[in-house]
């Protein structure tokens, strides 16, 4: 799945002011019912999680039928569609690109043909996450640049060439082909891959990227988040675990652990709590929306002013200004409105054009912030133009004063492992100093959540986290070649390290 902030960016990403989301991964084994509506459900739940494109691949035990395109999933798929898509299992994909450019090419499921020549198999696969090691494991599979367009291609290709020529009595060839390939994936990867009778999902060792399993009536479902499993009817049963295979088919459920025993170390991306997951996932068995609550209370502790109002930054802080106003004792009210039907946006050039963007997707409540010292509480700041955009609005509205909560550490250094953040050059903390960046926001005083007080937030002892871009610790080794357009050939820099 791996794209490079600084092109498209989706809703909630105003402006390049935020990292851009992980993809989305669904599947699910459910005989007698109408699969591809289910995946449509799922993928419908999980569209935060990546806007750039949609798809999904649905078997009737004979044949795989592929159906993809650029857009949101309400714009690729419809009752015409959906019903043209008969089947008992099912595997979909939301994308946000972070290794490879967003075109329809890149869009997923992969779908491939693998085995003996006059009768092969046929798989699709979906992916969520980042390789590391793509450059080298391109050369391997001796794939000259753009010959494939995405990681996740990249991963289909390794397994096609590992495929067995001859088919096994148990028809098992999938799962003991993926159990070979999966050692040689470095990174980030939580992968959903099906053939015409098994639906198959397998977690990288550190597991970055969340992975559930869920439990239909008639069937089962794998997910990036619990939310998915809710609107299908799904029981959550429990998360994949980290370096874990799940092989689904009509004997059950199997589980697998094709990885050495050396490479499993957890560590779920703690920016998942943060921004990505939706507030009524859960992640660790903590429910997302109470952790973001906890960062404001530790937020208000760590940095408390007097002020006359608290207010969130839509969507995702909003519970964290809950949390502040709870333990300050400082009213919670509304000072910005979101317009909820503005679709993706892109990057200007320009600094007007860009305030008419965050313009277009919020706006100031006037009676609300006119005279008030102002509390501001934001998951984030990345590049700083929406915050900066949105401290000159609240300024115009008449705010007496604006003091800056934030309920992350400062974030200082780029993501390998699925979410996409540009170099450090782009980022405005690996530039700035607090009180730099204080003076460039414009407001009165600015205070980033710490990382150990994120931690206690999140409130899950002994579970181990990725905080890579708060703190520059990469659990698994990245190639300083490695970029975006590591597979194109092109002449986009690598970020930087140092």
């Amino acid at each position: 799945m791996t794209g490079f902030a600084g092109a498209a960016e989706d809703d909630d990403d105003d402006w390049g002011d935020k990292p851009t989301e992980a993809c989305g991964v669904f599947g699910v084994y459910a005989p007698g019912q109408p699969v591809a509506h289910l995946t449509y459900d799922g993928l419908y739940a999980l569209q935060h999680r990546g806007q750039e494109s949609a798809g999904m691949a649905v078997s009737d035990g004979d044949f795989i039928t592929v159906d993809k395109d650029m857009g949101l999933v309400t714009n690729v798929f419809n009752d015409y569609k959906l019903a043209a898509l008969p089947g008992y299992l099912a595997i979909g994909h939301t994308r946000y690109s972070t290794t490879g450019s967003s075109t329809y090419r890149a869009a997923q499921p992969v779908h491939r043909s693998a085995g003996r020549s006059d009768s092969p198999s046929t798989f699709a696969l979906a992916h969520n996450g980042n390789l590391t090691n793509t450059e080298a494991l391109a050369a391997d599979a001796m794939m000259l640049p753009g010959m494939i367009a995405s990681d996740s291609e990249l991963i289909a290709e390794l397994v096609v060439q590992a495929f067995p020529a001859h088919a096994r009595n148990d028809e098992r060839e999938l799962e003991m082909t993926l159990e070979a390939v999966a050692p040689r994936l470095h990174g980030a990867f939580s992968l959903v891959v099906m053939d015409e009778a098994h639906l198959i999902g397998l977690r990288d060792p550190n597991g970055f990227r969340p992975l559930c399993l869920g439990r239909l009536e008639s069937g089962w479902v794998l997910a990036s988040e619990t939310p998915a499993l809710d609107v299908v009817g799904a029981h959550f049963v429990r998360e994949v675990e980290p370096g874990e295979m799940v092989v689904i088919d009509a004997s059950g459920v199997r589980s697998h652990h094709p990885f050495p025993s050396e490479r499993l170390d957890p560590r779920l991306c703690l920016f998942e709590f943060v921004y990505f997951a939706r507030p009524d996932s859960l992640l660790y068995g903590r429910e997302v929306h109470g952790a973001r609550q906890r960062m404001g209370e530790h937020l208000a502790d760590q940095a408390p002013v007097d002020a006359d109002l608290v207010m969130g930054v839509p969507e995702t802080a909003l519970p964290a200004a809950e949390g502040y106003a709870r333990r300050s004792g400082i009213p919670y009210g509304q000072g910005l409105i979101k317009n909820r039907y503005i679709g993706r946006t892109f990057i200007s050039p320009h600094q007007s054009q860009r305030d008419r963007g965050v313009r277009r997707k919020l706006n100031p409540l006037k009676e609300n912030i006119a005279g008030k010292r102002v509390v501001v509480v934001d998951d984030s700041i990345v590049r700083g133009t929406t915050s900066r955009a949105i401290v000159r609005m609240l300024r115009e509205a008449g705010a007496a004063e604006v003091h800056f909560r934030v309920m992350s550490p400062p974030y200082r250094w780029p993501c390998f492992y699925g979410m996409d953040t540009g170099t450090r050059a782009e980022l405005l903390a690996a530039n700035m100093t607090v009180g730099e960046i204080q003076d460039y926001l414009g407001v009165d005083t600015l205070a980033y959540l710490t990382i150990d007080n994120l931690q206690a937030a999140v409130g899950a002892p002994g579970a181990g986290f990725c905080s890579a871009c708060l703190t520059g610790e990469y659990p698994v080794e990245v190639p300083v070649t490695l970029h975006k357009g590591v597979l194109e050939g092109n002449d986009m820099p690598a970020p930087d390290l140092v």
